[in-house]
């Protein structure tokens, strides 16, 4: 077993949650109100915001040209492609500039992004690809299961374009690069590091759970 591995048996339980949530399972059978998958992209343009500050301070603790170049490209990919589907569905959601401007981070997505920010400024480049981990990982495999149980969801044309973007191979191949480096620098962690870096995945895939639970409420404002 190896460590990304080791991270997802621990988390077994909350990824589960996940596939089953009626968000997910709304966008799955292409069913859910707009007005829900409104209000989450508009939380989830919010915290890309920050979660490209991760990626940032990842490129600043890195100690090898390899994982330099890794958050960077990933800096470039957040940028150019997953807020540009983001910025599509605004136009389709009429959420003006303005709108965005004003817009308030949910009190989970806040303290989300705030947990990540820390890591950033207090950990090292391992602890920083640990906290980006559980959300680049898990898209992928909810877009991916997505597909598996309703194939034609690609062909949706609301939910289809957000669903192709994280089932892609293009994707993938991005979390496999991220995924080598976690492997890559664990080896030479001991146990007490590999239990500590593991309890940041548990945070940060729990987060996640929340993010999709105040995205199907609507609430827990700041």
């Amino acid at each position: 077993m190896n460590f990304t591995e080791r991270l997802l048996e621990k988390t077994t339980d909350i990824w589960e949650e996940y596939y089953k949530h009626p968000f997910v399972l709304g966008i799955q059978n292409g069913n859910l109100d707009h007005a829900k998958f409104r209000y989450y992209i508009l939380q989830d343009y919010l915290y890309l915001e920050e979660y490209l500050k991760v990626f940032a301070l990842g490129v600043a603790k890195s100690r090898s040209a390899e994982t330099c170049h890794l958050f960077a490209g990933y800096i470039e990919n957040i940028t150019h492609s997953e807020m540009d589907i983001h910025r599509g569905y605004m136009g389709e959601l009429e959420i003006s500039a303005e709108e965005l401007q004003h817009a308030k981070r949910a009190l989970d997505n806040l303290s989300y992004t705030s947990y990540m920010l820390r890591l950033g400024y207090e950990e090292d480049e391992l602890a920083i690809l640990i906290s980006i981990l559980a959300c680049a990982l898990s898209y992928e495999y909810i877009g991916k299961r997505i597909v598996k149980n309703n194939p034609a969801i690609l062909e949706d044309p609301f939910f289809g374009p957000w669903v192709a973007g994280y089932s892609s191979e293009d994707y993938t191949r991005e979390n496999l690069l991220l995924i080598e480096q976690v492997e890559r620098l664990a080896k030479g962690c001991d146990e007490e590091r590999l239990d500590y870096l593991t309890e940041i995945f548990v945070n940060c895939s729990a987060y996640e759970l929340e993010f999709w639970n105040f995205s199907w409420k609507g609430e827990n404002k700041a």
